[in-house]
């Protein structure tokens, strides 16, 4: 929606971010997080400021405000100042995805410690010990896959940007 674009390319993009953001609020992301988050993906620069945000998802300041507080505290966005103005602007952060896993990784590294340690209190040869230890296990799983799948991941994107470029 920024620059010319046409009112049914505005109404698709429009259609889009609230069919995005339903699927995040499914997935646990507060609502009006989620819609403000999905309409800064769909920008073109990737930055909104709160009054751009409220016309577009056509909801007051105020939700504007709380919602960029919660994407702020998960670090999926930044502020910035609007260049020669008071007013912020609202930013993805560069490599928003990598750096939410990341995040993920860290949390899924200090629960398989909560449970180890769970595990030896309940102790390992009780029902309630092997099944707390199973679940730390699958975290540890899971954490040594994300260091993997996230290595992939920068590889397959630099040789697309080498790809590109060349």
């Amino acid at each position: 929606m920024d620059g010319m674009t046409s009112s049914k390319q505005q109404e698709e993009v429009a259609r889009f971010v609230e069919r995005f953001a339903a699927e995040l609020t499914e997935a646990g992301m507060q609502r009006m997080a989620a819609r403000v988050f999905a309409a800064l993906l769909a920008s073109e620069s990737g930055s909104l400021t709160s009054a751009e945000l409220a016309e577009r998802l056509q909801i007051s300041p105020a939700a504007v405000s709380g919602a960029i507080r919660y994407l702020t505290q998960v670090s999926m966005v930044g502020r910035e100042r609007d260049p020669g103005t008071r007013r912020d602007r609202y930013v993805l952060h560069h490599e928003l995805w990598y750096e939410a896993f990341t995040r993920r990784d860290q949390i899924l590294i200090r629960w398989e410690k909560v449970l180890r340690d769970g595990s030896e209190i309940l102790g390992t040869d009780t029902a309630a010990g092997a099944r707390v230890a199973e679940t730390a296990e699958f975290f540890e799983f899971v954490q040594k896959e994300m260091l993997g799948m996230l290595a992939r991941w920068r590889a397959h994107r630099d040789a697309q940007a080498e790809t590109s470029s060349a």
